[in-house]
Formats: C-alpha cells, structure tokens, sequence
C-alpha cells in the first residue's frame, strides 16, 4: 500500500496562499497515520521556485517545483496531467487539495486523470486502516455525512478554513521537474485574470469574518460592519444574500448557500437572522458570535456567543471594546 500523500500548493502572483499552507497540514496529518512522505508541488511561472522553502515549515518532506510560462495563470489541463503524473511517481496514497475557486476546478480533473473518485469540500478527513474518511455538510448544513474513500490514491478537497494551518518542521527537499507534456498546447487557456480589490482581505483567507444582514436597515450602516471589522484588523467583510441583493453590498461579499463556503476562527454575525441558506456558508467557523434584536433568531441556535439588541447600539460599543483590547 502506498503511504505517500501528495498536496497542492495553489499560488497566485508568485506567491502562496493559505490554502496552501492548509493543504500541506492536511498532507502531514495524512502520511502520518500512514506513516509516509508529504511531497508538495508548486506550479508557476519562472521564480515560483522560491516559495519552496516555506512549505517545509508545514511539513512538507518533498516540495516539487514546475514552472513553466503558461503556470503564471492558471492552467488546469496541463496542472491536473501534472499531479496526477506526480501522484503516481512517487506513491502516493491520497491527494490533498482545498476548495478554493481554483482547486474546485482541478480537484475533479487530477481525479478523473487518475480514475478515481473525489471526496470535494469536506470539513474534516482522516485515515481510516486503508480506507481515507471524509466528513461533508449537505442538506444546507443540516446533516453531516461521512464518506469512505477506497479508492487508491484517494483524492479530496477540504473547505477552505476548515484545517488550520499547523507548523512541522521539515527540511524539504526542494526538486525541480518538467510538466507533462506540452503545456502551451493545452485546450483550455486563460487569457486574462482579473483582480477584485486586491486591498481587501479575501474571505477564504480571514481568519476573522463580521457579516451584515438586513437587521442592519440601511446600506449606510454597514460601516459599523466596516469599522468592527478593521477593529480586528485581520477581518474580512461579509454580507447575506438579501444585502446583497438589494445592493447594499457586491456579490462577492456573499456568504451562503449560493454564496461563498467559509470557516474563520471567528465568525461575527451583525443583524443576521440566520436563515437555512446562510448558515450552510458560515455554520463550520470555529467560533460564533451573533448579535441580534430578537431572541429567537434561528442564529442563535449555531451561535458560540449570542448578545439580544439593537446593532446600531451594540456594534459601536463592540467595535470600541476591541480597539481598547487591541490598544489602538
């Protein structure tokens, strides 16, 4: 049985993401139990190879680096041949990807390559005997399954957020490889990848969210969100999809069912009643603060800390106890 575990690194502009940081702890976690390697891979244009070094600190015993022009976007045909080539290379008993917009492409491409079934989007994954298992929310959120992979190598992607990334020091051995094939010739080609507010923290990668509803009344209040949210300073906005849709806040900012999937270390929810569709986006963040004026709010039936009031009294006061904590 192979006992390696092979993860993807996802960059953009040169640079790591925290999904790859997670994806090289879930790895680690992984070999462990099977008592293996973890051989990371990073694929990007020329000077990607830099990073390497950095995915040591996370445990990665292996980091293998591709670059190659077109790897400076994103390339699925030819990254998915990749993994799935290095998979097989180095005997590897599971793939580990995270769910970010990227890997929700390439996780089912790297398991078709390999013939293999995927277990997408789980909260939680371990090594079961032979067997790889996976925890999933479907029905919403509402139920929780549990899936049995047999299959060899077993391919999953978790949830972003979901696994915190976790230091393993490792003096990884840094190789360089060539892609499969011939990159450039590939079908599919991205053209152009455009950026959304660069300033702003991405909600996959916050590790605190404060989120406004409708109980907020007004598009002009959400600069309380605004304002708590900078108060933490390592914070990301959010927003339901009823705010989203009557405009109070872009799209992107949507978390839900149809929204983004999260899972912070703190999710803050200002003026949320916490419908079904919502809850399915934020119920798996570590903890759960809400704050709303009614008491029986489904919101706080997930919530870790509930406060009953008015926001437009209670999120000023909130935001001032944090900055005093913070010594701003």
């Amino acid at each position: 049985m192979a006992n390696n575990v092979l993860a993807f690194a996802e960059s953009r502009g040169g640079d790591l993401r925290k999904v790859a940081y997670e994806a090289v702890t879930v790895a680690r976690a992984l070999a462990d139990a099977a008592g293996g390697e973890v051989h990371a891979v990073i694929a990007g244009a020329a000077g990607v190879a830099a990073k390497a070094d950095a995915l040591g600190r996370f445990g990665a015993d292996v980091v293998t680096v591709v670059e190659h022009p077109t790897f400076a976007d994103y390339n699925p045909e030819a990254l998915a041949a990749f993994l799935a080539d290095r998979a097989k290379a180095a005997g590897c008993r599971a793939v580990a990807l995270v769910a970010s917009a990227q890997g929700k492409d390439l996780a089912p491409r790297v398991a078709g390559k390999l013939g293999v079934p995927l277990a997408a989007d789980l909260t939680t994954v371990r090594l079961d005997g032979d067997n790889v298992m996976g925890t999933h929310p479907v029905n919403t959120g509402k139920v929780i399954a549990t899936v049995t992979l047999a299959a060899n190598p077993a391919v999953v992607s978790m949830r972003p957020g979901a696994v915190t990334p976790a230091e393993n020091q490792r003096s990884a051995r840094v190789e360089t490889a060539a892609p499969v094939g011939d990159p450039a010739s590939s079908r599919v080609k991205v053209t152009q990848t455009i950026a959304g507010n660069t300033a702003k923290l991405d909600l996959g990668d916050a590790p605190v969210i404060v989120s406004g509803g409708r109980g907020l009344k007004a598009a002009e209040n959400f600069k309380l969100v605004e304002d708590l949210a900078a108060a933490f300073g390592n914070a990301a906005v959010g927003a339901t999809r009823a705010v989203t849709d009557d405009g109070w806040r872009p799209h992107s900012d949507q978390i839900g069912q149809t929204g983004r999937q999260v899972s912070p270390n703190l999710y803050v929810a200002v003026g949320i009643s916490g419908a079904i569709q919502h809850l399915a986006g934020m119920r798996t963040s570590k903890t759960i603060v809400a704050i709303n004026k009614d008491p029986e709010a489904p919101i706080f039936k997930v919530a870790d800390y509930g406060i009953v009031g008015d926001v437009l009294e209670i999120v000023p006061a909130l935001t001032a106890a944090v900055k005093a904590a913070k010594g701003h």
